[in-house]
């Protein structure tokens, strides 16, 4: 029988809305005898608004820190008071204020240097706010500080910046994507200007989708996830463009040796308004055909963003990302993806205490594969139409709320095969297209229990439908999979009908409620301990069975098969700044557990799969160890010391299918886990002129499955394998080093400019991407290969800015 969406979820939404309404109402009368003081920060030099930027009133406990767009909101008493403005890299600002009515004050702060814009990862907030605020297993990255990284091919890149801190790693050299704390690439919501993005890479990892010289800043959550955020269970990654620059015309870009960029920015409607383009492109594939290589590879972006300050309550964000890579192997093979984005945003303040920002966002993924002598093209895509309205309300110095909804609707598209002549041998296929509708209600509360003590909570309730619009099979005994014991292995199941489901039916609901809360116990002016605990749910799914994503990996949403991952994580964290906070250091213990983990029967296919059921089993997971950091944040030596101890498995019992499951239904290796990853990253300024970095990474090798026997079966050599994932490639180790050069330069020149020399893998370690195994044809031996992608790279840039 056909099962029809009901009210009873929107019922639930409706009466959390009502609610948060009425708490709303009865707690104004909390600050009625108090005063609030309002307004944005932004930099003196662009227009830019700052997000974390802290406003403290001095002598006082009573601080905030600034939102995505630049707002704070303090209550106080009435009284006298010093109001501090501060932000990492950036002069501080005092203002005396009368506090005997509400008031509204928006401050623009002055960077301390006038360096080029490059990437550091640092915090953003001052110390005491790190210490106080109920927020852990948080990273922040300020991409207009002090020093670039030495990366792969002299690009300034987000992400391998990322992997350089605890807990975070790539799947092997020259891989997309990341991962946190043993979690897999799917399982991180990354959004740029809130906009989901599918595929972070270009050109299969060597750079991230991220053009560093249009990035405002980054915030990355390991755990801990405020309840705003929804859909993935390892990590959020939040992206924020910049608005452009509002004062004066500006470029920024750099020249390198495999690609170049540039991006423009700039006043518009007489100061009202602002844009920013900022366009990249490689140019490997010239440089190929140049060479009279037959092979071609090349990718572009395109980042668009404007703006536009209606009066001193509404402003406007129009906002976009365009992105490419294209590859020819010679005239047999060529393939392109790519993802596109929008998104059109109306930031409104009702009033000095309530801030509101409705968002309506596009995001697509598709990829084209074509196959010459084949005469046909294998495309497919996943595309999102996302409407959200968020709202922070601040009621006191002590109490502060997060609420909103959202709704997002999902086109799946798996593959469809078009022949590209009428000679073509292959017959049109389209495998089904899927529907979904996921959507979610969040409120969440920052409270200040004491002076000592802040909590942090809130509560998410998600609802996903699997949407009608095609005919779905049934099963034997509706199992998908089955488990053969005269073979001993696991086997497709026996289809025996279809059920016709139109579009407006759901093919299958579901609902969860996700309470997230952490807290922060302030034992001193330069210690504090903190916890955290948050419960997620992610409904849709990479489909995968390689090690590391690739352009062709399918999303797939949960329905009758494939159910919702559930995780919960646990945190403990301890902080302490040291030598007049010179230096700091980070210590936390987490644990992590997940449900509904999806994996792979033996020999399973997932390309042009129109029953990606039959393929799957589902498991569970579960991911803990230490991470600690330890910076040095002043001086002309700055660095850090990055250490993580882990554990990331998975247990893939049979179930339903029978039979032992993966491994005889036992605990096995994620091919995520790395025990020891030890990351030390530095930079020293010599001079005026010239300073030197330096990284220096080690993981334990990635977890991979290995033959352990062969035999021979009608004159056929056959390998036997080992348990999955019971082996391990060699330890990865590098050293990365780069030197900038800033020539001389009148101090009134608006061009600035830089040499960055690097070299990637100096001392050329051959570090494994795969090891494969055959027979010499020749001495009939059997052998390994083991195949390296880098050895030494050296790579120059000249970065300019004006």
């Amino acid at each position: 029988m056909t099962k029809k969406v009901t009210n009873s979820v929107w019922r639930l939404r409706f009466t959390a809305v009502l609610s948060v309404l009425l708490l709303l109402v009865s707690a104004r009368g909390l600050a009625q005898e108090n005063y609030t003081i309002s307004g944005k920060i932004s930099d003196k030099a662009d227009g830019e608004t700052l997000f974390g930027a802290s406003v403290f009133l001095e002598g006082t406990t009573i601080g905030v820190v600034t939102n995505e767009y630049g707002f704070y909101s303090i209550t106080a008493p009435e009284g006298e008071y010093r109001l501090l403005i501060s932000y990492m890299g950036y002069a501080e600002k005092y203002q005396e204020v009368i506090l005997d009515r509400n008031q509204k004050f928006n401050f623009e702060i002055s960077e301390l240097s006038t360096e080029l814009e490059e990437v550091v990862v640092t915090a953003d907030e001052p110390e005491r706010a790190i210490l106080r605020k109920p927020e852990m297993s948080v990273v922040k990255m300020n991409i207009a500080t002090v020093k670039q990284m030495p990366v792969v091919l002299g690009e300034v890149d987000i992400l391998k910046s990322l992997q350089m801190l605890p807990g975070v790693t790539n799947n092997g050299e020259g891989t997309g994507g990341f991962h946190v704390r043993g979690g897999a690439g799917d399982q991180n919501l990354v959004l740029l200007d809130e906009a989901i993005i599918y595929n972070t890479s270009h050109m299969f990892g060597f750079f991230s989708v991220f053009n560093a010289d249009a990035i405002k800043d980054v915030k990355l959550y390991k755990g801990g996830i405020p309840a705003r955020y929804g859909g993935r269970v390892s990590s959020v990654l939040d992206v924020r463009q910049k608005d452009g620059n509002s004062k004066q015309f500006a470029a920024t870009g750099g020249i390198g040796i495999i690609s170049s960029r540039l991006a423009l920015e700039g006043p518009l409607f007489k100061e009202k308004g602002s844009f920013l383009i900022a366009g990249r492109r490689s140019y490997a594939d010239l440089l190929l055909k140049a060479a009279g290589e037959d092979n071609s590879v090349s990718f572009y972006d395109l980042n668009l963003k404007t703006n536009y300050k209606i009066n001193a309550n509404n402003r406007l964000f129009l906002s976009g990302y365009f992105g490419r890579d294209a590859f020819e192997l010679g005239e047999n093979f060529t393939s392109s993806y790519g993802n596109s984005t929008g998104n059109l945003r109306w930031n409104h303040i009702f009033n000095a205490k309530l801030f509101s920002n409705l968002s309506a966002v596009y995001s697509k993924y598709d990829y084209d594969l074509g196959i010459t002598t084949a005469e046909f093209d294998w495309v497919s895509s996943i595309t999102n139409y996302n409407l959200k309205y968020d709202f922070k309300y601040y009621f006191s110095d002590k109490f502060k709320l997060d609420f909103g909804a959202s709704g997002i609707y999902y086109d799946f598209d798996p593959g469809e095969i078009r022949p590209t002549s009428e000679t073509s041998a292959v017959n049109p296929l389209k495998l089904d297209q899927k529907r979904a509708l996921e959507s979610g209600v969040y409120v969440n509360a920052e409270h200040k229990l004491t002076d000592k003590l802040t909590a942090q909570y809130g509560l998410r309730y998600s609802a996903f439908s699997r949407l009608g619009g095609q005919p779905m099979v049934d099963y034997t005994n509706n199992q998908p999979v089955v488990y053969n014991s005269e073979l001993g292995i696991y086997e497709r199941g026996t289809p025996v009908g279809e059920t016709n489901y139109e579009k407006g039916d759901a093919i299958e609901n579901f609902g969860n409620l996700e309470p997230r809360a952490s807290l922060a116990y302030t034992l001193n002016d330069n210690s504090s301990v903190k916890a955290g605990f948050s419960r997620v749910a992610q409904y849709i799914h990479l489909l995968s069975n390689t090690s590391s994503a690739t352009p062709l990996d399918v999303w797939a949403p949960s329905g009758q098969f494939i159910k919702p991952q559930l995780s919960n994580q646990y945190a403990l964290g301890y902080f302490r700044n040291f030598k007049d906070k010179a230096y700091s250091m980070e210590a936390e213990v987490y644990f992590k557990n997940t449900d509904n983990r999806i994996d792979y029967i033996d020999g399973s296919d997932l390309i042009g799969q129109n029953t990606i059921e039959t393929e799957i089993l589902t498991g569970e997971s579960r991911a803990y160890g230490l991470e600690l950091l330890l910076r040095k944040n002043e001086g002309d030596f700055t660095g850090w010391i990055a250490y993580t101890l882990s554990k990331s498995e998975q247990r893939t019992p049979g179930g339903t299918a029978g039979g032992l499951g993966i491994n005889n239904g036992e605990w096995y290796n994620t091919p995520y886990d790395r025990t020891h990853d030890i990351s030390i990253s530095g930079s020293y300024k010599l001079n005026e002129k010239l300073s030197f970095g330096a990284n220096l990474v080690f993981q334990t090798g990635r977890p991979v499955t290995y033959p352990n026997g062969q035999y021979e079966y009608e004159g056929i050599s056959v390998a036997s394998y080992a348990d999955r994932n019971s082996d391990r490639l060699p330890a990865y180790h590098r050293l990365d080093l780069s030197v900038n050069y800033k020539p001389n330069r009148k101090p009134q020149n608006r061009l600035k400019g830089e040499w960055v020399l690097g070299i990637y893998n100096a001392y050329n370690r051959k570090n494994a991407a795969s090891i494969s195994f055959g027979q010499n044809l020749e001495t009939g031996a059997n052998e390994a290969t083991r195949t390296a992608i880098f050895g030494i790279v050296p790579s120059l840039t000249y970065n300019f800015k004006f």
